[in-house]
């Protein structure tokens, strides 16, 4: 198994039959001088909740990139973020998120995207035909990421594509130099334009999020201007690309297995589990990045010291030792935690939002539109990504 076999063809379209391979090659297998790989479902929870382990973003950026590569405006950048970084640097920044990222706050965007998305369907109902990934599974969450920032929504497609191409960086095979310099040049436009909205609105504060984070404090410390900036991003990035592919995904995921579809038109309550079940059998999150900040001993295996770990949530959502028939979608599936979210001190700190987004988008997709169907599901175009998985368009009619 090597990382180059995460970017094949094959692969971007069904992932889950390397993944087998993966899981059948051992607990944890090389896939680089200096790092490994695990799709086991108890080794990938293990190491996510083991303190040992870590975020060690720029040794992962070495293990694909080279030494030299560290220095590059994009990578410091991301290294900012504080999903990349461990603690005490990462207890302050996710302290300090969490004021302005609270659970009342997020639970109020429930009626938010409802109404969002019943006024995108209203757009498209009467041609009966719509691409409900450009028409609607990009633009709720998108929408409400801008209403959260207090961005013009034009802004968002604006800058969409600058969001989409960084979203690279977190793919498993590395890019191409050419891929590489595109990357570069998206992260500093973003950059600058969030620079910009920063200083504007400590200059005039709002009731958004920007404005609380350049507010809120802990212990009298505040972000600064870059830990904002680079935040800011990471939050526009996970409102504009993981949820959009995941209501895709999940109606993909949902139409190949009629059956239970119609048990969702049949009992509504099961959305919440049906969305978490979706999560498991296809996430639009494949993949999660840590190092060894120990030696470690998992599964009779030596871990070494600076040692980085691809552990791989979409092989792990299937693994058989986990979940009964795990290649099956069952909504009614009360078994086990999905690993979409990941673990320990960096579960996704966006996971509830995301479960309201996804929830609401399937409920009132069910209620406005009950004939809809998927005419082309034998011949989707999946993006040619190995993390952000997702298809570039998604025709319905009804």
């Amino acid at each position: 198994m090597k990382l180059a076999d995460l970017a094949t063809p094959s692969f971007f379209e069904n992932p889950y039959p390397t993944y087998e391979t993966l899981r059948a090659e051992g607990p944890l297998v090389r896939v680089a001088p200096n790092a490994l790989m695990s799709g086991h479902y108890d080794i990938v929870d293990t190491l996510l909740h083991d303190r040992r382990i870590g975020k060690d973003f720029m040794a992962s950026i070495r293990v694909r990139y080279g030494d030299e590569s560290a220095q590059m405006p994009l990578f410091r950048g991301f290294s900012r973020m504080f999903l990349l970084l461990n603690p005490p640097a990462h207890t302050r920044l996710r302290i300090l998120m969490m004021k302005a990222f609270n659970a009342r706050q997020i639970e109020s965007m429930r009626e938010v995207a409802q109404t969002i998305a019943h006024r995108l369907i209203d757009g498209f109902e009467s041609r009966g035909t719509a691409d409900l990934t450009a028409e609607y599974a990009f633009p709720l969450p998108v929408e409400i990421i801008c209403g959260m920032l207090d961005l013009p929504v034009e802004h968002a497609h604006r800058i969409g594509g600058a969001a989409s191409q960084i979203a690279k960086v977190f793919e498993p095979a590395p890019m191409s130099a050419d891929e590489l310099q595109k990357t570069s040049q998206a992260y500093v436009s973003l950059e600058e334009y969030f620079g910009g909205v920063v200083t504007a609105r400590r200059a005039l504060p709002g009731d958004d999020l920007i404005s609380m984070l350049i507010s809120v404090e802990e212990n009298g410390e505040k972000l600064s201007d870059d830990e904002i900036v680079s935040n800011v991003i990471m939050l526009f990035l996970a409102g504009h690309e993981t949820t959009s592919n995941m209501i895709g995904n999940m109606l993909i995921a949902l139409h190949r297995h009629p059956q239970q579809l119609e048990l969702l038109r049949r009992d509504p309550g099961l959305i919440p589990k049906a969305v978490l079940e979706c999560l498991r059998y296809d996430g639009s999150v494949q993949m999660t990045l840590r190092s060894a900040h120990e030696d470690v001993e998992v599964a009779g295996m030596q871990i070494p010291r600076g040692t980085v770990l691809f552990l791989s949530l979409g092989a792990a959502n299937r693994d058989p030792a986990k979940f009964t028939d795990p290649d099956r979608l069952s909504v009614e599936r009360d078994e086990g935690r999905v690993q979409t979210f990941g673990g320990g001190i960096h579960h996704c700190l966006g996971y509830r939002l995301a479960l309201i987004e996804l929830e609401t988008s399937l409920r009132v997709l069910l209620e406005r539109l009950p004939e809809l169907r998927l005419p082309h599901l034998d011949t989707l175009n999946w993006n040619q990504r190995g993390n952000l998985r997702g298809v570039e368009a998604l025709a319905a009619t009804w």
